[in-house]
């Protein structure tokens, strides 16, 4: 099979941008087609670190910098009215011109910011590989949980009246193992990995650790204050050892979160994780196996305490069995292979 990926104009496929879950998709998807064989192109900016046969750059670093304006990445925004976009969009249309071939796939990130290029081609299938946002556009769909397939099912004026498609699948998120090894020594901190955004959750954190007068590290982008010791936007490294050696980790997302690459990471690494109970944590968080999901303060609290108990190999091998890159790109193959049923028989396909 035939993949032309495009990335997002605000971002780098390195690791210096794994703070930007959508590029790490994009980065590691790359990889796992490659590893199985298929030929990948990949429409970015300059500087690329995933295997592919061609990296495309659609804008120049500059260009790239003068669209963030300053801002941090992840506070990018993703309007393709901006010069920036245009410049992206356009130089990635005519670029994927000269090489699409019959039966190619388009594989697109930015969800209705990047519907131009999908109009661009109609007699090719353009698939939204990784939807953890809203503004989805593409007939062909891969959500990153149930919990949010069904929740953008349910953004439609009258959701009872909404059918299902058979073209649409959950995928989760993934990871790559060699970069989060599992540490079976945990030191005496709690861990708060993400943007520094009330909807995150990162309050219940701070709450929690300072009535327990437990040591708590917060690390992600954004603006800090209160309680616990800030280190700031950590590079992979960084993440690895700080999940590693933490006692838990907490992602207490108050939105119906899609997937949360954090706490999968963490789990890798041996370490549990404290989360809400709605939204992907309800398919991902093995109820006192793999973390505990809370619905009171006193919850959190609680499993503050009992993550002690968990076992840091079952958090490691479960993670692996399920969001390993080297086991979710099985997954990903079998999806185009469902959607290329559709040049014959479709539904009907033997």
């Amino acid at each position: 099979m035939r993949f032309h990926v495009v990335n997002l104009p605000h971002t780098n496929t390195t690791k210096e941008f794994i703070n930007c879950a959508y590029t790490e998709k994009v980065r590691r998807f790359c990889n796992m087609m490659k590893s199985l064989g298929h030929t990948v192109y990949l429409y970015g900016g300059t500087q690329n670190e995933a295997e592919v046969d061609e990296l495309i750059t659609c804008l120049s670093e500059q260009q790239r910098l003068d669209g963030l304006d300053g801002k941090h990445f992840v506070s990018a925004s993703f309007d393709n009215k901006l010069p920036h976009w245009q410049i992206f969009n356009n130089t990635a249309i005519k670029e994927m011109s000269k090489r699409i071939e019959e039966k190619d796939f388009i594989c697109l990130i930015g969800g209705s910011a990047q519907k131009p290029i999908a109009d661009a081609f109609p007699n090719h299938m353009s698939v939204e590989f990784g939807i953890g946002y809203g503004g989805t556009f593409a007939k062909y769909r891969v959500f990153e949980s149930y919990a949010w397939m069904h929740s953008i099912y349910a953004m439609h004026t009258n959701p009872t009246a909404v059918d299902g498609n058979f073209y649409d699948a959950v995928i989760p998120g993934y990871y790559d193992p060699d970069m989060f090894p599992l540490q079976t020594e945990k030191e005496d901190y709690y861990l708060y990995m993400g943007r520094l955004i009330d909807r995150k959750g990162w309050r219940i954190a701070q709450q929690v650790c300072e009535k327990l007068g437990k040591r708590l590290i917060v690390a992600g982008p954004g603006d800090f204050d209160g309680y616990g010791e800030y280190v700031g936007a950590v590079g992979p490294e960084k993440r690895a050892e700080l999940y590693g050696g933490a006692i838990a980790t907490f992602v207490p997302t108050l939105y119906i979160e899609p997937f949360a690459n954090v706490h999968v990471e963490s789990m890798a690494c041996g370490t549990p994780v404290i989360t809400t109970d709605w939204g992907v944590f309800t398919e991902t968080v093995e109820q006192g196996k793999t973390g505990y999901r809370c619905r009171s303060f006193k919850e959190f609290e609680k499993a503050a305490e009992d993550v002690k108990n968990l076992d840091p190999r079952y958090l490691q091998v479960r993670a692996y069995e399920r969001f390993s890159v080297d086991m979710v790109r099985y997954k990903y193959e079998n999806y185009f292979k469902h959607l290329l049923t559709l040049w014959d028989k479709g539904f009907y396909q033997d």
